[in-house]
């Protein structure tokens, strides 16, 4: 049977990434997947786009790392994100900087990221055993490659058994975001079996879901909004930019930034809202002197009620949002308009779970891993990267760059080695 040099569980962002890292470093290297095809969440990430790294230097780069961004400083380092794309511009793929300093193919084809790395492994001659789920895997002493992991497969085809061997191995099986996709946490079972702790997961960047949610408002979506995330009574942080009311409650870049907080706030059985101020750019005072004018130039307006709310709101918000807005306030007046429009309020009730999060928070907990290497401090030779970590990014290709660099670390350590 023949010993690689390092297995890695899992062909998604950080597996695909690290075996292209470590076969470039002249390692044998054999990829496991257990889905039919690599790169499945790569797909759908950044609706489609594959938004896969962000620009911003180091000291805002870790603002946007959770829970512990200095464990990822070496990470980011060694393989930074201006390394990253120099590494998917060698390969043949253009890229493109898009606002808010978001790194796309200039295709915006996520598939061309998955297609490029895949591309690059079987030029390598990296074997990629596609719909193989590993079930099993254990450190034993073999008597002609010494210390190795013995990894047993099963076949997703016939259901049959494989059993491979390796000196290394790289644990990149993702979280339990997206199911759909192949994360169903198998990562975190192979960790706890080499006796890693597990930080209890939850979704992450993902749909709140208010009390009594207006389903009229689905569909709706709002530009330069400022929402306000709080917790008992008390705003714990503050987002800016552009949201969106689906069908699932609401979502967007600046809502889901605040979810990670929001999640745990309501895991935590404690009072969550959100706040929607919709004019963030002008003050209270500066609307009710606007609305005073408004009023001396319509005569509509001027007559105040219904009609002359609903032709005022038609000068201040989008006309779809009027209606879902007024049968939110249902004591609306031009008294009490300013502060409406400044913090319009929604309980939060849930949220809406693995199945369309984006990332999830929490896995193998970081205190067993050492932040210069990736690997165990537990079991040498074994080594994690990507989602399956207790590490996770707001959006904006933060989660990309996650796993890109801590594939690359574990994989130019093993090389070393």
């Amino acid at each position: 049977m023949e010993c690689f040099d390092l297995a890695i569980v899992g062909g998604g962002a950080a597996g695909l990434f690290g075996a292209a890292v470590a076969a470039g470093r002249g390692l044998s290297v054999l990829l496991l997947e257990r889905n039919g095809r690599c790169g499945k969440k790569i797909a759908i990430t950044g609706k489609g786009r594959c938004n896969l790294t962000n620009t911003r230097e180091w000291s805002e780069f870790s603002e946007h790392v959770h829970p512990k961004p200095n464990f990822f400083k070496s990470a980011f380092f060694g393989m930074s994100n201006k390394d990253t794309m120099a590494f998917f511009e060698r390969m043949g793929l253009p890229l493109t900087v898009e606002r808010g300093q978001r790194v796309f193919p200039a295709s915006m084809r996520a598939q061309d990221v998955t297609d490029v790395l895949v591309a690059r492994l079987k030029e390598l001659g990296v074997p990629l055993c596609t719909g193989y789920r590993v079930v099993g895997a254990s450190k034993v002493e073999d008597s002609v490659c010494g210390p190795v992991f013995k990894v047993e497969a099963k076949s997703s085809e016939d259901g049959g058994l494989r059993l491979f061997t390796a000196r290394n191995l790289l644990i990149a099986t993702g979280g339990l975001s997206y199911p759909a996709t192949g994360s169903t946490g198998d990562g975190y079972l192979l960790a706890e079996s080499f006796g890693h702790k597990i930080v209890p997961c939850f979704p992450s960047l993902t749909a709140l879901v208010p009390l009594n949610y207006d389903i009229s408002l689905s569909g709706i979506s709002l530009k330069n909004v400022e929402l306000s995330l709080y917790v008992n009574g008390t705003s714990v942080q503050t987002e800016f930019g552009e949201m969106d009311f689906t069908s699932d409650g609401i979502e967007g870049a600046a809502a889901i930034r605040l979810s990670r907080k929001a999640v745990a706030a309501l895991d935590g059985k404690q009072k969550v809202a959100v706040s929607f101020d919709l004019k963030p750019a002008v003050s209270c005072e500066q609307l009710r002197l606007r609305i005073r004018r408004e009023a001396a130039a319509d005569i509509v307006i001027a007559k105040g009620g219904t009609s002359g709310l609903r032709a005022l709101l038609r000068r201040l918000l989008p006309e779809a949002l009027i209606t879902p807005f007024m049968r939110a306030n249902r004591d609306l007046s031009y008294e009490n308009l300013p502060e409406r429009l400044k913090a319009w309020r929604f309980a939060l009730v849930s949220y809406v779970g693995y199945r369309r999060s984006v990332v999830t928070a929490g896995g193998v907990d970081l205190v067993g891993i050492s932040p210069k290497t990736m690997g165990s401090k537990l079991v040498e030779g074994l080594y994690f990267a990507g989602e399956v970590l207790d590490l996770d990014g707001d959006t904006g290709g933060y989660n990309l760059q996650i796993a890109f660099s801590t594939a690359a670390l574990a994989a130019n350590n093993i090389g070393k080695r």
